[in-house]
């Protein structure tokens, strides 16, 4: 079993918190064995904490939860001019030491900050926090821009909602796209936003079967991943110049359309490499050629086709075993 442990206090946020249990405490029969996580919510001091909105949670772990933890989560903190307590720093800074996750959530990367694993790392918060955090630790290379930051073992997301996104991220890393999917449709939320974009734009991103000409836009590159498909395409199929797209796009969804096809090319063919279909043939499916599709995927997550794709296989032998 995976296990994930939740840092509890007082004043602590019900949303951030509920975010966590709804990603990784609820049972999921319908994932089968392959879905396995243990999820236990700790404080420094085992027993009651009150919770923003008037009302109480128990918090029945101590800080002994993270020591045995593989992902240790941290919301929102309740103060973020104050430093959580020695014990919770230190009980934080030992267990990255020992190869844990530590995640944070909005202020929550206040603690990870006041801990050092953030010192010359690039890290998230809220944006309303960006500046505040720059003040309180220098070190810390703060992008008040973007939904989450994936640094390896340390992750850093922005304010609430960037939870959701950041939580169902983890989950992909663990579990692939297709689970991924799976536990965002059960969520009713959008299965991928991808961590660099924007954190505020001017409204809600289009649905592609909207008569917006963004959304045309989108609708478009969607069905047609596959093939060759350029700005000046899409400003055409929008009805736009590519200036006026280009424009458009970044202020409905936070991204240019350039950047933002990559990243659905690269989302899309995570099923068909976890299936074990060949990196070649994945990559003419999204419509890159083998050496850009390297490339890009490597950018985005990290590690290599090859290399993703080998990780599934070797799991699904394991399961098989």
């Amino acid at each position: 079993m995976h296990r994930v442990a939740c840092l509890g206090y007082d004043g602590m946020a019900p949303f951030e918190l509920g975010v966590v249990c709804e990603v990784f405490a609820l049972p999921r029969p319908e994932l089968g064995a392959g879905w396995s996580y243990d999820f236990a919510l700790c404080a420094e001091r085992p027993g009651r904490l009150r919770a923003v909105g008037g009302f109480a949670i128990d918090a029945p772990h101590g800080l002994e939860a993270l020591a045995r933890a593989d992902t240790v989560i941290v919301p929102g903190v309740a103060d973020p001019r104050a430093d959580p307590s020695a014990p919770v720093l230190d009980a934080l800074r030992a267990a990255h030491a020992r190869g844990a996750r530590v995640v944070s959530i909005c202020s929550g990367a206040f603690a990870l900050a006041a801990a050092g694993l953030l010192d010359g790392e690039e890290a998230a918060t809220h944006w309303r926090y960006a500046e505040l955090l720059r003040e309180r630790f220098p070190r810390v290379r703060v992008n008040a821009d973007v939904l989450y930051v994936d640094g390896g073992r340390v992750l850093t997301s922005a304010g609430t909602a960037a939870g959701i996104d950041l939580c169902l991220h983890l989950v992909r890393a663990d579990h692939g796209a297709e689970v991924a999917n799976r536990v965002a449709r059960r969520m009713v939320v959008a299965a991928h936003r991808d961590g660099g974009q924007a954190q505020f734009i001017e409204r809600p991103v289009p649905r592609a079967d909207e008569g917006d000409p963004v959304g045309r836009a989108i609708g478009h590159a969607l069905a047609h991943l596959g093939e060759p498909l350029s700005v000046a395409e899409l400003a055409r199929r929008a009805h736009l110049s590519p200036r006026q797209l280009e424009r458009r796009f970044l202020a409905s969804v936070g991204t240019s359309p350039g950047r933002w096809l990559i990243g659905q090319r690269v989302q899309a063919s995570l099923e068909m490499l976890e299936a074990g279909a060949p990196v070649e043939d994945v990559a003419d499916a999204v419509g890159f050629t083998p050496a850009g599709y390297r490339r890009h995927f490597r950018a985005r997550l990290g590690i290599s086709p090859s290399a993703y794709r080998q990780r599934f296989l070797t799991a699904r032998a394991d399961r098989a075993a």
